[in-house]
């Protein structure tokens, strides 16, 4: 019984701490580690592209970063809503 209702926070748990971890550069470079032409991820791009004064693809990819961020917490809000209002439909 306790399950079911903790289901939409432990949901926003799950996508707020990946997207908290997509944009962690320590973790990230520890964990995916940097090995040129083998593992690659968006944020060690990023950097690499601004030490190479490569602005404009460094922006590019921060762009897409903040819209994969929107769509993920977009996601996120619209199934926990879905999930409440079924919650207070079941319950009347």
């Amino acid at each position: 019984m306790v399950l079911p209702q903790a289901k939409p926070g432990l949901l926003t748990a799950a996508v707020l701490g990946f997207a908290h971890t997509v944009g962690e550069f320590g973790v990230v470079l520890m964990i995916g580690g940097n090995i040129p032409g083998e593992t690659r991820v968006i944020s060690v791009q990023i950097y690499d592209h601004v030490e190479a004064l490569n602005y404009a693809q460094a922006h590019a990819l921060s762009l897409l970063m903040l819209v994969f961020s929107f769509v993920v917490l977009l996601l996120m809000y619209s199934l926990n809503r879905h999930s409440r209002l079924n919650f207070s439909l079941s319950r009347a």
